[in-house]
């Protein structure tokens, strides 16, 4: 299976989806077009195109900073917690080496977590519960007055 989508919570759960990718350069727009397909019915507030250009950024650097001696996947989760929309991008890299940097204008690379950081209303990297690294994002006020 090229990779798996989980788009139903529980009752229990504010997840409002899921998406496994293989972590391969096609993965990063088809995480684009999923979560603007799977989001759409929750009806957000906020803007879904920063939302996929965020989501853009941290599956391309998951796909380029993930490691592991063993085959593995990039999981990305949306939730809705009250009013925001939490985004969380997982890969089996180390959370350490996860760091906001400043490049200079001639540098081709660099820029995504600073995008992150400039559009989110906030964002962390963290140890992740499938093991390696955890990247998300908080859209703030995301279903306001819900």
């Amino acid at each position: 299976m090229a990779y798996m989508i989980d788009r139903y919570p529980s009752e229990e759960s504010p997840r409002l989806g899921a998406m496994t990718l293989h972590p391969v350069a096609e993965s990063v727009p088809r995480a684009r077009r999923w979560f603007r397909k799977f989001i759409a019915p929750y009806n957000p507030a906020c803007s879904v195109d920063d939302c996929a250009l965020m989501i853009s950024e941290l599956v391309t650097n998951a796909i380029a900073y993930g490691r592991s001696d063993e085959p593995w996947l990039v999981r990305v989760e949306w939730f809705r917690e009250g009013a925001s929309l939490r985004v969380d991008v997982h890969n089996p890299g180390f959370p350490a080496n996860v760091r906001l940097r400043h490049p200079d204008a001639n540098d081709s690379h660099g820029r995504g977590l600073l995008l992150v950081d400039s559009l989110a209303e906030s964002w962390h990297a963290a140890p992740s519960r499938f093991g390696g690294t955890v990247v998300s994002f908080v859209m703030a006020d995301a279903w306001p007055g819900r």
